[in-house]
């Protein structure tokens, strides 16, 4: 259910959009890059997805009451789209 809150995934677009113009975090401009070029998916659904990685990280760091894991973040948009997609 958590995947499909809407909400939660309009809520964190503000978010990707600064991760995409950040230096700090090239790797989420990457993602995207590949999302929209190479599996031809539009460019506002990238950036749900990637909304979609960072509720998931988010939400797990509440879980585990632990500080945000970057390693995992990156993990989950390495497996853009296919894991996600999946319904």
């Amino acid at each position: 259910e958590f995947m499909n809150d809407e909400s939660l995934i309009e809520s964190l677009l503000p978010a990707v959009e600064q991760q995409l113009e950040s230096d700090q975090t090239p790797y989420v401009k990457a993602t995207f890059n590949r999302l929209v070029e190479q599996e031809k998916i539009s460019p506002d659904e990238a950036k749900e997805l990637i909304a979609i990685c960072l509720a998931d990280e988010s939400n797990r760091m509440y879980i585990d009451k632990r500080d945000f894991d970057i390693q995992r973040y990156q993990q989950l948009l390495e497996n853009l789209p296919s894991e996600l997609t999946e319904e």
